[in-house]
């Protein structure tokens, strides 16, 4: 079968891309069966979820119709246009709040998210996202992350400098959080990319600030600096488990300095 091995971030969109384009070429004609979700896996070297999603993308557009135990029918062509399959279902059926739970499950942007609890969430979430990262971020992802950490590196050394002769510094992190954001973008897991994005894309709260103020040590600064570079080297070594050990040892490090010192 002239499939190639999927690799990149948000797979089921690859997926339903190039079984699309293998329906346009004929490869699988109107009236015909797709492979079993399996085997399509095993060649593609990808989840059954991942493929099961792409199915479901194509059958949104009206390429497929999924039949639960009898398998995955082939219809007329649909041209996909400019657009790659997802967009085309994306604008189809947008994704959009509930109007019945808006109004009770919006959050206030006004009120800050205690310390504590966000980076208890983070702990929960970023190791996960870690271990994910290493297994399969491009290398364009992890050059980013790359950046963010030297950026993180520039960040702590224009602090330290700047208190170290007597001038006013107002530290604003980018680095450091712009290494968590874009560790999450390349971890293919869109959920968590977005919650990492929505919780670390603020500046730090009031409360967060203050907490920083009082516990944040330039020697905390070289520690966590150097966390992050261990971070970096599991990434780079594509060790999954290394990974999630070392994001957790650092959120693990961030909490007792903020809370058990």
């Amino acid at each position: 079968m002239p499939l190639q091995a999927i690799r990149q971030q948000r797979l089921y969109r690859q997926i339903a891309d190039q079984l699309h384009q293998l329906i346009e070429r004929g490869e699988f004609p109107p009236g015909t069966l797709l492979p079993p979700e399996r085997e399509l896996a095993q060649t593609l070297g990808v989840s059954r979820a991942s493929v099961r999603e792409a199915l479901i993308a194509l059958e949104v557009i009206g390429q497929v119709e999924v039949r639960v135990g009898h398998g995955v029918l082939v219809g007329p062509l649909v041209p996909r246009g400019e657009q790659p399959v997802l967009g085309a279902a994306a604008r189809q059926h947008p994704w959009q709040p509930d109007p019945e739970l808006i109004e009770a499950f919006t959050l206030d942007p006004e009120t800050e998210i205690p310390p504590h609890a966000l980076l208890e969430a983070r702990r929960l979430v970023e190791p996960e996202a870690a271990a994910l990262a290493a297994g399969q971020m491009s290398e364009e992802a992890l050059a980013g992350i790359r950046a963010a950490f030297e950026r993180n590196v520039a960040d702590n050394s224009s602090e330290i400098d700047a208190r170290q002769q007597g001038q006013p510094y107002a530290a604003n992190h980018t680095g450091d959080r712009l290494f968590h954001i874009r560790i999450a973008d390349a971890c293919g897991n869109p959920a968590y990319a977005l919650l990492i994005r929505h919780i670390l894309g603020h500046q730090y709260g009031i409360m967060f600030r203050r907490l920083q103020d009082l516990y944040l040590t330039t020697d905390m600064k070289t520690r966590s600096q150097r966390q992050h570079r261990e971070i970096l080297e599991a990434l780079e070594r594509r060790d999954s488990e290394g990974a999630r050990q070392a994001m957790r040892a650092h959120l693990d490090y961030v909490m007792r300095v903020f809370f058990d010192s």
